[in-house]
């Protein structure tokens, strides 16, 4: 089986999560196919921990292959 491709989110509003989101700001998706089923998505926040969001803060982007290890390399999101 082959290793799955990390997705990536860019963040478009805070909402009511000011203290944990920044609107323009790269965050890294965790897999959890339950929580996207109820339009949420597990991301790492400011905290360096994964929390569910609503999916409507967000935007999907691609982010090349060459710049993953970038924002993989550190736990939180990276700007």
């Amino acid at each position: 089986m082959g290793k799955r491709k990390q997705r990536f989110v860019l963040c478009v509003k805070a909402g009511t999560y000011k203290a944990s989101l920044e609107p323009r700001k790269v965050y890294r998706v965790i897999e959890d196919p339950a929580a996207e089923a109820e339009s949420l998505l597990r991301v790492v926040d400011e905290s360096g921990e994964d929390y569910l969001f609503p999916a409507t803060l967000f935007v999907p982007i691609e982010v090349p292959d060459r710049a993953v290890p970038t924002f993989a390399a550190d736990a939180s999101a990276v700007r």
